[in-house]
């Protein structure tokens, strides 16, 4: 069995299906039977049954499926590991550089760094995994990825660090309001990462002693935003959202001293990942951008 085949053995596995399997696989139908058929008999066990309702795994082949991460994950470090020995005489940067990207990063910073990273290093490819903070605080602790991108301060243990910008949090309307009024006035309210939820949350409950009035919930801050443009509420978001946005009211979180209170993020990294070339050259990259607060 090849690389190629624990890959036909994952995805097949995620789909049961023969015709979507081969679909994501960019191959016919036939060639992926003929495939797995060759890997039966290079085993000589049944790895799959048809059914009516697609496929099933067999014992052989629910452990085989077990293996393929391991397998696939080990073909990579190889192929990292020897393309970053075949260039370290060399001033070339080349490889696979993955990337753990909270949501917001990605979609507002994220783009524009690796196009200008990629204009320096355009060898280099890129893995990019989205997610909450929190996931992808597990993802860099679990060296699934090489760098994180994470906003809030979740633990590091272990991990070297690089502050990239902080922001205030914002009260923000489409009208001027009274800030000592808010448990009176409609608010627009999202799904965010829990440490952002739990900073709003413990500044609301040290300056009032009513609970919101959430008038409307929705699971994204890009939609919260939107709906308080809108003039349907206000709302609480990190002010890095509020980019452009002239037109809205805006009045920073502060604690009791005055003192604004602020949002981190941070780029996380393994000491040791700096072994790799590529790894090397995006962390001095990245730390040599100043982003704008």
């Amino acid at each position: 069995m090849d690389y190629r085949d624990w890959e036909i053995l994952k995805v097949l596995y995620s789909q049961k299906n023969l015709t979507k399997a081969a679909r994501l696989l960019f191959i016919t139908q036939p060639a992926l039977t003929s495939r797995l058929k060759h890997m039966q008999d290079e085993l000589g066990v049944k790895i799959v049954t048809r059914e009516s309702r697609g496929i099933h795994f067999t014992l052989e082949g629910e452990y085989l499926v077990q293996c393929a991460d391991n397998i696939l994950a080990q073909y990579n470090k190889i192929k990292e590991h020897v393309q970053n020995m075949s260039i370290s005489a060399g001033n070339e940067v080349v490889g696979t550089l993955k990337l753990g990207v909270s949501n917001f990063f990605a979609n507002y910073e994220l783009p524009y760094i690796l196009k200008l990273f990629k204009s320096q290093y355009p060898l280099v490819e890129f893995k990019v995994i989205t997610g909450w903070s929190k996931d992808v605080n597990k993802l860099i602790h679990k060296k699934d990825v090489h760098i994180g991108f994470i906003r809030g301060d979740y633990s590091y243990r272990g991990l070297e660090k690089h502050l990239l910008f902080q922001e205030t949090v914002s009260v923000t309307s489409r009208e001027s309001i009274d800030i000592l009024d808010l448990p009176n006035l409609p608010r627009i309210n999202y799904s965010g990462d829990y440490l952002l939820k739990s900073l709003i949350d413990n500044w609301w409950a040290e300056n009032y002693t009513h609970p919101p009035l959430n008038s409307i919930v929705v699971d994204q801050v890009d939609t919260c935003k939107e709906m308080v443009i809108n003039g349907l509420g206000y709302g609480i978001l990190p002010s890095r959202m509020l980019k452009d946005t002239e037109q809205l009211y805006k009045k920073d979180l502060t604690d009791h001293n005055g003192n604004p209170i602020l949002r981190k993020t941070w780029m996380y990294y393994h000491k040791e990942s700096l072994e790799w070339n590529v790894v090397k050259a995006f962390v001095n990259f990245i730390e040599t951008l100043e982003f704008i607060e």
